[in-house]
């Protein structure tokens, strides 16, 4: 009788904890995939809704699968450089790489990069398209500048062989709220705020959504044209061409459908986990709640929700310090 009692306290807190707190997340997790979630690498742009019948000739240059593929026009990519860094004389790019892919080791933390290109004079530029605001995009730039200098030099070689490099974010929101098109990050002594560490580095925000007369016009009608705008403007004008020259691209086209439906896959797995950690979770709060040993725990885990021993081992010690 008593644990019949208990089974019907855990279902009534578990339908009204789960549906508040895990369904909630699925909702968020769902306009997660469709405002902004990145797609096998992509990124789905600024005022494009992804659903299951988006087509390849929906996307514009805000999707960073596109934006990618235009990129890879050496011409194109280092025009936008050009009105990026206009200090910088960009005699040629050696090559454009689009959806690089990095990984520093089997245990590390993979990263796919929407373009990662180098001058002529071996400067390393990662350009990303960025339509959603993860909270982390600092701390981002950070792993991504690790990765990338583990690429420019090999075991033994000394460090002065790293070339610069440029960490390059295109948002349509304004991470640090000043109002500013583009914010550029360099480290600097706090001391005196002049002293540069001079270590090569170089992070840069650039973001659509500001009427500041900050930057130059060239570089401000390329953020409008992201933004969904059509300002008059050649540079422009040939980005747009560029575009309705990949949506004739069927090899491009197959490519990022099959990524939008694996990507469609990951999110229904990440959906069920969230559920059965959602679970998990109740159970044992509730278990510790009303006094039950850990045995009956793990018991109750394996027996509700189908799964191993150690499985359930592993949630308990997940759970237990937030609960204990």
């Amino acid at each position: 009788m008593k644990f019949i009692w208990f089974d019907s306290i855990l279902k009534v807190k578990q339908e009204q904890s789960f549906y508040r707190k895990y369904e909630t997340n699925r909702v968020a997790v769902i306009l997660s995939s469709i405002h902004g979630h990145r797609i096998g690498g992509m990124e789905y742009g600024m005022n494009q809704k992804m659903t299951a019948s988006t087509t390849w000739e929906e996307i514009g240059i805000s999707n960073d699968f596109m934006f990618g593929k235009v990129m890879q026009q050496p011409e194109l990519c280092r025009g936008l450089l050009q009105r990026i860094l206009p200090d910088l004389q960009i005699d040629r790019i050696e090559y454009p790489e689009a959806q690089k892919g990095i990984r520093a080791d089997v245990d590390a933390k993979s990263v796919r990069l929407d373009v990662y290109i180098k001058d002529g004079k071996g400067t390393v530029y990662d350009i990303e398209m960025q339509v959603t605001d993860t909270g982390e995009l600092p701390k981002r730039t950070r792993y991504y500048q690790s990765l990338i200098d583990l690429q420019l030099i090999d075991k033994g070689e000394a460090y002065r062989k790293l070339k610069p490099s440029y960490i390059i974010f295109i948002c349509p929101f304004d991470l640090f709220e000043q109002g500013r098109h583009i914010y550029t990050f360099v480290n600097t002594c706090q001391e005196d705020g002049k002293t540069l560490l001079e270590d090569g580095t170089t992070k840069i925000f650039l973001n659509t959504d500001s009427d500041m007369d900050d930057v130059s016009e060239s570089l401000r009608a390329f953020l409008d044209y992201v933004a969904g705008k059509r300002p008059e403007d050649d540079f422009v004008n040939r980005l747009e061409e560029a575009v309705r020259e990949a949506r004739k691209n069927r090899e491009w086209r197959h490519e990022y459908m099959t990524l939008l439906m694996r990507d469609q896959e990951n999110i229904e797995k990440g959906i069920e986990k969230g559920k059965i950690e959602g679970r998990a979770e109740e159970i044992i709060e509730t278990g510790y709640e009303y006094g039950l040993t850990e045995e009956a725990i793990l018991e109750r885990l394996q027996r509700k929700l189908d799964m191993s021993l150690q499985t359930a081992k592993e949630y308990l010690k997940k759970f237990r310090k937030q609960t204990v």
